[in-house]
């Protein structure tokens, strides 16, 4: 079923001195405070559209990571997913960096490995940010 989800921002002030509040209004799960500096310097208890960014991307590719694994008959028993955006002013988004670590019994490194590329190709989050570079460090925990 196709589902559409919602978000809105609210601004005031200019870009470097203002402000704003983002809320997720299909979830209802909170109202992020969201400012310049939080994007460029320190975060100071506010978020940005990188850090947005990254949480979806680190949702999105653990649920394809354990779609693939199902379809290759594989039951993770646990996956950790780090994704880190990066941004620099005046070039904009300049990639996702992804670190997985993964508890996956009976699966060979080599299978791993395929599997884990694979779902950072198929993620539609992934295929959303195909104008950056998306890397990925997989490591398979015993």
């Amino acid at each position: 079923m196709a589902t559409t989800r919602n978000a809105h921002t609210v601004w005031t002030g200019s870009l470097t001195e203002g402000s704003g509040n983002t809320t997720l209004d299909s979830s209802g799960l909170g109202t992020f405070d969201v400012t310049w500096k939080a994007r460029t310097e320190a975060a100071g208890g506010k978020t940005s559209p990188e850090e947005l960014i990254a949480a979806a991307h680190s949702a999105c590719f653990s649920m394809a990571f354990s779609h693939e694994l199902s379809q290759a008959g594989f039951t993770p028993d646990e996956v950790n997913t780090k994704a880190e955006v990066g941004f620099q002013p005046g070039t904009g988004i300049t990639g996702s960096h992804l670190t997985l670590n993964a508890r996956v019994p009976g699966i060979s490194e080599e299978d791993f490995q395929r599997i884990a590329e694979s779902a950072k190709k198929g993620c539609p989050v992934s295929q959303a940010l195909t104008g950056i570079e998306i890397t990925l460090d997989a490591t398979l925990a015993s």
